[in-house]
C-alpha cells in the first residue's frame, strides 16, 4: 500500500530508509518549536497558543505535502519571515498582531493566484541556468552558516561582523565530531547516519555532563498538551486592508514566493527529481499547497508558513517521496506529548547536519559559466548575499536586478525574457521599500 501510494520502488528507496529520512528532518528542524513561539510571543502573540499553533501548522502542512503532492518536504513558518512579523510589523510598525495575521492572509490569498494562474510556472522558466544553479548553491553556504553559527564556530563581532568562536568549547568540538563521524558513516554506506550520528552526540554529551539528562517521566514526556485557542481565528482582516499595507503584504508575498521556488529547486534537485528537460513534476502543486499552508498560518496565529531548508538533511539520509514528510509531520504532532525529549538535543548535535548539507549542496558551482562575466557576476552575487544578508529572498534579488542590468547593458536584451524584467523590478521596488 505504501509502495503505491508514495511510488516507492519508482523513486529507488524503501520504507525504512524513508522512516530514517523522515526523523532526520524531524530532529533537524525541532528547534523551530522553541524559537518561532518565542518571536510570536513578542509580538504579543499568547505563548500557550503560539507554541500549539508552530507544532499544529508544521505537522498538518507538512503531511499533506506529503500525502497529496509526495515531496519529501516539510513546511513550517519561517524564521526570516517570522521576525519580519514579530520585529517589524507589530514592532517597528506597532501593528497589533491579529492585524498583522490579516496580512499574512492576503499573502496567502495572492501567493495562491499566482500559482493557480499559470504565472508561478512562468517565473520559473524564465530563471536562467546559471542563476538556478547559484540559487542552489547559495542556499547550500547559507545553509552552511547556520550550521556554523548554531555550533558556536562562528560569532558575531562589532568589528568584522562575523569572526571565529572559541572553538576550544563544547559546542564546536561536539559538532565538528559529528560531522566527522556523519561523513565517516556515509563514506562507509550506513543509512541513517546523520540522525546515528546526532544520537550518538546526544548520548556522549549527556555522559560527560553538557546536556541535561532525563530523571524521571516529566522529563520525556508532558500531559499538559497546549491549546490553540488564544490565537485560533484571531486574525484581523479588515484592520489588515483598512490599514493598507500593501508594501507589508508584497513583501511577505516576495520572500514567501522566492523562498520556496528557491528551497523547492534545491531540494528536488538533491533528491534527483528533476526531469531531463529541467520540468520538476508536481512543483506547481507543491507551491498550491504552501499557499493553502500560509492562508491556514493566519487562521491557527503564526507568521507565513514556507518550505525549511532543513528537509536538505532527510533527503541527503535517502528520503525521496512524500513518506519522508508524513514521518516528519507525525514527529511534531508528538511534540504535543513529548516537547520536553526534544530539548535533551543539543542544537549542536543538529548544527554538524546542516554544515554537510552546505558542503553538499555547493557542488552545483560546476553548473554555472564563470567565464561569461554577465552570468558569472549574477551568480556569484545571488550566492554571496543569501549568507551575508541572512536572506534568500536577498540573494535574488541582487542576482536577477543584476543579471537584467548587464545583459540590457551589453546589448544582450533578447536573453532576457519579460518575465525577468518584471520581476527583477519587483525585486528592484521590493528593495527600496524594506530600506
Amino acid at each position: 500500500m505504501l509502495d503505491r501510494l508514495f511510488k516507492l520502488s519508482d523513486r529507488e528507496t524503501t520504507v525504512r530508509t524513508e522512516i530514517f529520512a523522515g526523523l532526520t528532518t524531524f530532529i533537524a528542524m525541532a528547534y523551530i518549536v522553541f524559537v518561532i513561539p518565542h518571536m510570536l510571543t513578542d509580538a504579543g502573540v499568547p505563548q500557550e497558543a503560539s507554541i500549539a499553533a508552530t507544532i499544529l501548522i508544521t505537522a498538518v502542512s507538512t503531511l499533506f505535502m506529503g500525502v497529496l503532492v509526495n515531496y519529501p518536504v516539510a513546511l513550517a513558518p519561517g524564521l526570516g519571515l517570522a521576525a519580519f512579523f514579530s520585529y517589524y510589523v507589530c514592532g517597528s510598525l506597532h501593528l497589533h498582531w491579529t492585524v498583522a495575521l490579516g496580512a499574512v492572509f492576503f499573502s496567502g490569498i495572492v501567493f495562491l493566484i499566482l500559482t493557480c494562474g499559470g504565472i508561478m510556472k512562468a517565473i520559473i522558466h524564465a530563471v536562467p541556468d546559471t542563476l538556478k544553479a547559484a540559487i542552489t548553491v547559495g542556499i547550500g553556504l547559507f545553509i552552511a552558516f547556520i550550521g556554523l553559527k548554531n555550533a558556536g564556530v562562528l560569532q558575531s563581532d562589532p568589528s568584522t561582523f562575523v569572526a571565529l568562536g572559541d572553538v576550544t568549547q563544547p559546542a564546536p568540538v561536539f559538532a565538528m565530531f559529528t560531522l566527522a563521524l556523519t561523513v565517516i558513516l556515509m563514506v562507509r554506506g550506513v543509512q541513517g547516519a546523520i540522525l546515528i550520528s546526532i544520537g550518538v552526540t546526544t548520548l556522549l554529551s549527556m555522559a560527560l555532563g553538557y546536556s541535561p539528562i532525563p530523571h524521571g517521566i516529566s522529563d520525556i514526556i508532558s500531559f499538559d498538551i497546549p491549546s490553540v485557542s488564544g490565537s485560533f481565528v484571531q486574525l484581523d482582516i479588515a484592520g489588515a486592508w483598512d490599514y493598507g499595507i500593501i508594501s507589508i503584504i508584497f513583501t511577505f508575498t516576495m520572500v514567501e514566493l522566492f523562498d520556496n521556488i528557491g528551497t523547492l529547486i534545491s531540494l528536488t534537485r538533491r533528491a534527483n527529481m528533476v526531469q531531463e528537460d529541467g520540468e520538476i513534476p508536481g512543483l506547481n502543486k507543491a507551491l498550491t499547497m504552501n499557499a493553502f499552508a500560509t492562508i491556514g498560518s493566519a487562521f491557527v496565529g503564526t507568521s507565513t508558513v514556507t518550505t525549511y531548508l532543513e528537509s536538505a538533511t532527510g533527503i541527503e539520509a535517502g528520503g525521496r517521496t512524500g513518506l519522508t514528510a508524513v514521518i516528519t509531520a507525525l514527529g511534531f504532532l508528538s511534540l504535543l506529548l513529548f516537547a520536553p525529549l526534544i530539548a535533551l538535543v543539543p542544537s549542536y548535535a543538529t548544527a554538524s547536519a546542516l554544515i554537510l548539507i552546505g558542503a553538499l549542496m555547493i557542488s552545483s558551482v560546476k553548473d554555472i559559466d564563470f567565464s561569461d562575466l554577465t552570468d558569472g557576476v549574477p551568480a556569484f552575487l545571488t550566492i554571496i548575499m543569501m549568507p551575508l544578508t541572512y536572506s534568500i529572498a536577498s540573494g535574488f534579488a541582487f542576482g536577477f536586478i543584476s543579471y537584467v542590468v548587464l545583459k540590457v547593458c551589453t546589448g544582450r536584451y533578447k536573453e532576457v525574457s519579460w518575465v525577468m524584467g518584471v520581476i527583477s523590478l519587483a525585486f528592484l521596488v521590493n528593495l527600496i521599500m524594506r530600506a
